[in-house]
């Protein structure tokens, strides 16, 4: 097990990953990964660059922690973490799995202390407490989950992370367990608990709202150094902030480099969409096939003349491609850079006699036309076939 001092150097960077792909990635309803495929995973991950893997939750027992041994014991650069409840005996597993880091979750907010716990808010305190000082004396690293912290009192939160922190704590994760904040209350939240704890804060968003990434890049902009996320945001009901956007917008919009390898993205969600059995969206950001496909006549010819125009980032950071799309949106411009490239070239009337061919073959398909299609229309055009009249005999 690696030390907690060679951890705490390794999550030192202004914006860490911890994956939770293997453990929240797999309660989404219906997915289940083969050992073998969360051994895969880990190691793309970890190639990626990603800080810190949730390789799962030990005391599941059997299968699961049989893979978090093992995943513990691949020599991989990331950090091993294993999820807890705030159970002793829970940790036992973790500790005979090997990880090198622990999260230990307890319920923060009243609906949750009131209505599935029954208990007191001194109680979970205590609980608290007990279990992370646990693990401190057995040399984890260790990550106090605030399970339902966006419904949590904020004086009772910061509470809770005093005492965890008073614990042993490295850091607290601020749980959005059913997805509904919003990134102005995130900001004011997370900075606030920051300023008067001075702990170190993870952001674990959920995307029932749609919010996901927006909450936790609020976090990050309010000061939060770490970040949960899942592959394609796979997760529990609407899942959870995607790996993807999380990095690419903190890099972008913020200019916050999370040190992940981007062009490596595009391979990990293939092989996670493949072996889950959720699609990859076409529109899907980063990841999708559309992301750099273009149709529309003004947008494909401000790429054709420089793709700042109308591309946000360049598509070989994440490994996909630029595409013209011809179609009934298509210009002129557009049919002459296609077919130029397949070494016709034509003027700017013959590039509009064929548009109009071009788009009443795209509305009458329903759908664009391949490049093999247009040159095949600009033969009919040259050879005056209407390929439109039904009638021809």
């Amino acid at each position: 097990m690696r030390s907690k001092e060679d951890i705490t150097q390794a999550l030192s960077g202004r914006l860490n990953v911890c994956d939770t792909t293997l453990r929240d990635g797999e309660q989404t309803a219906g997915i289940v990964f083969s050992n073998l495929e969360k051994y895969k995973i880990a190691q793309m991950l970890d190639r990626a660059g990603v800080q810190q893997i949730e390789a799962g939750i030990p005391t599941m027992g059997t299968d699961e922690k049989m893979a978090v041994r093992h995943i513990a014991h691949m020599g991989l650069n990331a950090s091993i973490l294993g999820w807890n409840r705030a159970d002793i005996n829970d940790i036992n597993t973790s500790i005979d799995c090997g990880v090198d880091s622990v999260a230990i979750s307890m319920s923060a907010s009243d609906i949750h202390i009131d209505h599935k716990l029954k208990k007191s808010r001194q109680w979970v305190l205590d609980k608290i407490y007990e279990a992370v000082s646990y693990a401190k004396d057995h040399g984890f690293y260790i990550s106090c989950n605030g399970e339902d912290s966006t419904r949590a009192d904020i004086d009772f939160l910061i509470e809770f992370v005093k005492t965890a922190k008073e614990a042993g704590a490295d850091r607290f994760r601020y749980c959005d367990t059913i997805g509904r904040e919003q990134p102005f209350s995130t900001y004011d939240r997370i900075h606030r608990i920051i300023s008067e704890t001075g702990m170190d804060v993870e952001m674990h968003m959920h995307d029932d709202f749609g919010m996901a990434t927006a909450n936790c890049i609020a976090g990050i902009h309010a000061g939060a150094r770490f970040a949960s996320t899942t592959v394609m945001g796979i997760g529990e009901r609407s899942g959870n902030s995607p790996l993807e956007e999380v990095v690419m917008s903190s890099k972008h919009l913020f200019g916050i480099d999370s040190g992940i390898d981007t062009k490596q993205l595009r391979d990990l969600s293939i092989f996670v969409s493949k072996a889950s059995g959720r699609p990859i969206e076409v529109a899907k950001p980063f990841l999708g096939s559309n992301c750099f496909a273009h149709e529309a006549g003004i947008h494909a010819d401000g790429i054709i003349k420089d793709a700042i125009n109308y591309e946000p980032y360049d598509p070989e950071e994440v490994g996909l491609e630029r595409k013209l799309v011809i179609g009934k949106h298509s210009g002129r411009n557009t049919l002459i850079t296609v077919l130029a490239e397949m070494g016709v070239n034509i003027d700017k009337d013959m590039a509009s006699a064929l548009l109009d061919m071009v788009r009443r073959a795209s509305v009458q398909m329903h759908r664009s036309i391949s490049h093999e299609e247009l040159f095949s229309l600009y033969e009919d055009m040259q050879k005056k076939t209407n390929i439109f009249d039904d009638s021809a005999a």
